[in-house]
């Protein structure tokens, strides 16, 4: 297995088992642990920019209003993201968190169609359209909208969106979005930590580590991640994204004891048969020929 591989998965595995992580801290509020996510995952990135003397190259890249206007949208869109993440895995929906990551692929395909004007090929529609049989089979038999899967999925595809119409690469765009979104987050946490309700310097020295240790777990995985698309084909890169929703769901249905009965997995079955046909096609689709265009003059 290459070092591209390695990485890939590390990556990917390290998002699945995030749960486990914030679970740690579900005493602190959710809009707490994002500011805190927020604000240390920004100086760590700019320690590394630093560290590495990238700054140069980062300001150049960075500062220039089209720029920031982009990844003031990326930003604001991750930090709801992040935002219904943490809090749905610390009020027990853990199994709900990994559907939205399952049907993000297949919206974001949707939105390639609705917004970039892409084609889809006429094989792909048959996943599109069984997920959202998927999606509606479970909101009828939860007898609500899965609100948290399906804000996940658009909050993380309208991200994916802006970042494919983004200037800079990952480190740098993470960097640049967590960036713009800081100070809020430090105005907030400030605010609490002065009236008596932040987490971070009176609950214990424990807490305090995992909320520095957010910027951590949240930058590492990113720079693995932007190793190993550099190394490995986006085929790759498709297979081993499914690995976090997975690790995901078998924690909170194994280790956290969610509930998931016969109808919530004949919903999961409907959107795990989707992802298999539209990945199956899509293997089949890159491994076509190519028809050769006939030059002028030909029949």
């Amino acid at each position: 297995m290459n070092k591209g591989i390695l990485s890939g998965v590390a990556a990917y595995a390290m998002w699945g088992f995030f749960p486990i992580y914030w679970k740690l801290l579900h005493d602190v509020p959710a809009l707490q642990l994002l500011g805190h996510r927020i604000g240390w995952s920004f100086l760590l990135l700019m320690a590394f920019i630093f560290v590495t003397r990238q700054w140069k190259d980062f300001r150049a890249s960075a500062f220039h209003p089209k720029v920031l206007g982009i990844y003031t949208v990326a930003g604001v869109l991750l930090s709801v993201n992040w935002l219904i993440y943490v809090w749905g895995v610390n009020a027990g929906f853990i199994v709900e968190t990994s559907l939205g990551y399952f049907i993000n692929p297949l919206l974001s395909v949707l939105f390639g169609v609705f917004f970039l004007r892409e084609k889809l090929r006429p094989v792909q529609w048959v996943p599109v359209a069984l997920a959202a049989v998927g999606v509606t089979y479970l909101t009828l038999t939860y007898g609500r909208l899965p609100w948290i899967a399906l804000s996940l999925a658009v909050t993380f595809g309208l991200y994916g969106l802006v970042k494919k119409l983004s200037p800079l690469g990952s480190v740098y765009g993470l960097t640049l979005e967590t960036g713009i979104v800081f100070p809020a987050a430090l105005i907030y946490l400030t605010f609490v930590q002065f009236n008596g309700t932040g987490a971070f310097l009176h609950d214990g020295p424990a807490v305090d580590l995992l909320l520095i240790g957010g910027g951590i777990v949240t930058s590492i995985p990113l720079l693995m991640f932007a190793s190993a698309a550099r190394q490995i084909p986006l085929n790759m890169i498709g297979v081993l994204q499914y690995l976090a929703p997975t690790i995901q769901f078998l924690i909170g249905v194994f280790l956290y004891k969610e509930p998931f009965d016969t109808q919530r997995f004949i919903g999961f079955s409907i959107v795990w048969l989707a992802l298999v046909i539209f990945w199956v096609e899509n293997i089949i689709a890159r491994r076509m020929p190519v028809e050769p265009i006939p030059e002028l003059g030909e029949d």
